[in-house]
């Protein structure tokens, strides 16, 4: 049996560098992507920093978050999503810089995206034999998730305008297109046995120009084809329930992670940044808590 499609134990899912895949999970995409679309928005037109500055802003909070978390030595939701959110928005500005200061058509730019993505599962596949999100387990591994999750955000970013405004789909229609999709995609992982990696990937780049979508539908004027809410309202009300929802799922790691070390003291072990690291103090702990083994025996 391929390592890579078994299911992640309790143990395993300390070292992995990303949440466990549920219902949680995917609700803080889709909002995380719909907070890409509307704060983009909202920093570009409403505060009037323009498209470049806030490209360079919004890249330079990304890459320090993402420092932040591969130096990580274990998973910290709060830390994890607040990359997510960042990546969306650094992704919506990618595709919209390529659209609206080089000219680039959606209708190449998105097949240019798809093509980029498939390159980098290629790549990763080959030097590290599992594209699998259960095994985000090493500094090139998640550098590799890092930027298919980057390049997802941007493809679905082209391919969510591309349906809405080039296709002339609209918000409503793409949105409801959409979750049609991915709708599709459970169908066939969970009745015709679609693998469960290649289900996830799919899900999430199709979650993309759901969120974005939705958020433009919420967000845009009524004579546009939206509801009118404005990106202010649009993006605070997302930002604050997924700041409930990872809350909620901190706490629940936290109390699972307790429980783990009270049946099993003396595990997991693993290795990162070339060390052996002991996960028996729990993540939500301070990093400076978390020790080697070596200095554990």
């Amino acid at each position: 049996m391929n390592p890579a499609t078994i299911a992640p134990s309790p143990v395993r899912a300390l070292v992995n560098k990303v949440p466990e895949i549920t219902l949680g999970f995917w609700a803080i995409k889709v909002l995380a992507t719909t907070v890409g679309e509307t704060a983009a928005d909202y920093l570009n037109f409403n505060l009037g920093i323009g498209l470049t500055n806030t490209s360079l802003v919004l890249a330079a909070l990304f890459a320090v978050a993402l420092a932040f978390q591969v130096r990580a030595q274990t998973l910290h939701q709060s830390l994890y999503w607040l990359v997510v959110v960042l990546v969306s928005v650094v992704g919506t500005l990618i595709t919209d810089n390529l659209v609206d200061h080089l000219g680039v058509p959606l209708a190449v730019l998105t097949p240019i995206f798809a093509v980029a993505l498939a390159a980098t599962f290629g790549v990763w596949y080959a030097q590290e034999k599992t594209l699998s999100m259960h095994h985000i387990d090493t500094p090139t591994r998640e550098g590799w998730y890092w930027l298919a999750i980057l390049l997802t955000f941007a493809l679905g970013t082209a391919a969510g305008d591309l349906a809405a405004e080039t296709l002339k789909l609209g918000y409503l229609n793409s949105t409801l297109l959409f979750v049609a999709a991915i709708a599709l995609v459970a169908v066939a992982h969970y009745v015709f046995r679609l693998g469960a990696v290649a289900a996830f990937w799919i899900a999430y780049v199709l979650t993309r120009p759901l969120g974005a979508s939705f958020g433009d539908w919420l967000a845009q004027p009524l004579a546009s084809g939206g509801l009118g809410l404005g990106t202010t309202h649009t993006s605070l009300v997302f930002l604050g329930a997924i700041l409930l929802l990872v809350a909620t799922l901190a706490q629940a790691g936290c109390g699972a992670r307790r429980r783990l070390t009270r049946r099993e003291p003396n595990a997991p072990r693993a290795v990162r940044h070339g060390r052996p690291v002991c996960f028996v103090e729990s993540s939500c702990a301070p990093i400076s808590r978390i020790t080697s083994c070596r200095t554990r025996r």
